[in-house]
């Protein structure tokens, strides 16, 4: 490693939820624990103002309190937040950071960027989720009052609107990342900042298909999805997707939806060959993926899809649309190279059919699949992190050529 790390102050919009946000900021969190870099790590969660210094690295938990309302299940939102700056302030005067790193406009977010302004710290951000697609789509009950000549045109509306406003609050930031190519020239575009990849890594111990554990009479062709759901995922597709294998004559075959939300009352109203797991962590996650044979993510709106990766790493091609993030990660290709299908949503149930009708290209995904998050490195994806932050910190703070 360098001799002249920068002290990073970071900020995440979640950390123990489960989101792309937290899972991310977790692996951020044990990268620097693994390096032994002083990072220090300030959050909302359970514990009550407590900071825990681990050799270089700290964590300040903070708690979200009784003004906080849910954004998700179990994501909140405190704007009573900044009365926790006391006490972030004596930590940042004891710790020192040389930047603040933001991962979005949370009350957490916001309150790091403030601090980063008075305490005149270089700010670094990162993209994690398309807030203006997520608004809009979440508004559909809305537009689906007016009249179809408007309802386009005002949704349209609120994504632009949703966007310029993101835009204005990330611009407060010297350097900007971003997990594809795609957001990182449309925030280079709109703010006028520069703008580094941030993709996702994996862990390929813990995700692998040697997990796998079904009966051996167990033949049903198993259609996974792991995720939020919510109406911006665009779950209701598989409910579609469920009735349209049906009607072709496909029996044998099951979903196994893991996760929470509000869609998942009308998923289970409309499909009968589903298992709803829950919320799944950890080796029970991983074992999950394992006993899929075929990962089913209709979502428009992922800026990455860190649960493609993890299926990939099972073993276990995915379908996707081509639609943001997830189409970087799946290899669409007519040889035995291909890692899964991007198609829209209309082509989902023939794609999935025609695997299901070919074993040999089944098998030949789920290899290329497993080869190709093994080249997925979080060490490989964080360095590139402490390269970007060169942009915005004095020459004493050059990194060395390889980190």
């Amino acid at each position: 490693m360098p001799i002249n790390l920068p002290r990073v102050a970071y900020f995440p919009d979640s950390f123990h939820e489960v989101n792309g946000v937290a899972h991310t900021s977790r692996h951020f969190e044990a990268f620097a624990r693994r390096g032994n870099l002083p990072f220090l790590c300030i959050r909302g969660g359970d514990r009550s103002e407590a900071l825990i210094e681990d050799g270089n690295v700290w964590t300040l938990e903070l708690p979200r309190g009784i003004f906080s309302f849910a954004l998700e299940k179990d994501l909140r939102f405190d704007p009573a937040f900044p009365r926790h700056i006391p006490i972030i302030g004596e930590v940042l005067d004891r710790f020192r950071p040389d930047l603040i790193h933001i991962t979005g406009p949370s009350e957490v977010g916001m309150l790091g960027a403030g601090l980063a302004y008075h305490r005149d710290l270089p700010l670094a951000a990162s993209w994690h989720t398309n807030v203006h697609e997520y608004l809009a789509r979440r508004s559909d009950w809305l537009l689906r009052l007016l009249p179809e000549r408007h309802s386009f045109t005002a949704g349209k509306k609120i994504e632009n609107v949703t966007l310029a406003t993101a835009a204005r609050f990330y611009a407060l930031a010297k350097v900007l990342f971003a997990p594809n190519i795609e957001l990182c020239k449309l925030l280079e575009s709109s703010t006028e900042r520069p703008c580094h990849l941030m993709p996702r890594g994996v862990d390929t111990e813990l995700f692998t298909a040697a997990r796998r554990n079904r009966a051996a009479d167990d033949t049903a062709f198993v259609l996974g999805f792991v995720g939020r759901l919510s109406v911006e995922k665009n779950v209701t597709l598989l409910a579609t997707i469920h009735d349209q294998l049906i009607a072709l004559g496909h029996t044998n075959f099951r979903f196994l939806i893991i996760g929470h939300g509000q869609e998942e009352a009308w998923l289970r109203e409309r499909m009968t060959n589903v298992e709803f797991a829950g919320v799944l962590r950890g080796e029970e996650l991983a074992q999950a993926y394992a006993n899929m044979d075929l990962f089913v993510f209709p979502s428009h709106t992922d800026t990455f899809g860190n649960v493609v990766l993890e299926a990939l790493a099972s073993g276990v091609p995915a379908i996707v649309t081509p639609d943001g993030g997830p189409r970087y990660i799946v290899h669409d290709t007519a040889n035995e190279t291909a890692t899964g299908r991007i198609v829209p949503d209309e082509g989902f149930t023939e794609s999935i059919a025609a695997i299901l009708s070919s074993p040999a290209t089944h098998s030949a995904m789920r290899t290329a699949a497993r080869a190709y998050a093994l080249t997925a490195s979080w060490d490989a994806v964080f360095e590139g992190v402490y390269s970007g932050y060169q942009e915005i910190l004095p020459a004493s703070h050059e990194l060395a050529a390889a980190i």
